[in-house]
């Protein structure tokens, strides 16, 4: 997977390295991260990072990217994949370290695989947030997404749905 850089961020694909696992489990063990994603995955750290690598295997315009700082550590994962039981959606989506709320890492990260996403010909983008969420629906609203309803569609449990459009092409 490429890596994409923004002003501040390195976003790189997750490795099997002993910092990456640690960091993973350290994510993903936290209840403060865990419970907006309905618990912690079911998963090993290593069968995730396979997973991911696997999402970007099937479709070279997806994937899940470590967020990595400046300094060499990681805040956390941007996503961007297919939604599930969708028809086509893509889903942007964030899990970040709680060390690392409140930078504006979750909104960068975002908008760089959603700029991404635009440029290999995607129409639209979509985010899904669990109700009370507060921080997560104020990135939709920084990222300019419009918010859609409440909906079960995707993962069987009523989320807050956000939609972003492709800006427009002028030729």
């Amino acid at each position: 997977m490429e890596e994409l850089r923004t002003a501040r961020l390195r976003l790189r694909a997750w490795t099997t390295s002993a910092a990456d696992l640690a960091r993973l489990t350290d994510i993903y063990s936290r209840e403060e991260v865990s419970r907006w994603l309905g618990g912690p995955p079911k998963v090993s750290p290593e069968e995730l990072v396979a997973r991911w690598a696997l999402v970007h295997d099937l479709d070279q315009r997806f994937g899940c990217r470590a967020i990595e700082l400046p300094d060499g550590s990681v805040a956390g994962t941007v996503l961007f994949k297919p939604l599930p039981n969708g028809v086509g959606e893509v889903e942007v989506g964030w899990h970040l370290h709680p060390d690392s709320w409140g930078h504006g890492y979750a909104t960068e990260a975002a908008a760089a695989v959603i700029e991404q996403g635009f440029e290999a010909g995607l129409p639209e983008v979509y985010a899904v947030v669990r109700p009370g969420n507060e921080a997560s629906l104020a990135v939709c609203r920084r990222l300019g997404m419009a918010p859609l309803g409440r909906f079960r569609r995707w993962y069987d449990v009523e989320l807050e749905a956000f939609r972003l459009m492709a800006p427009a092409v002028v030729e």
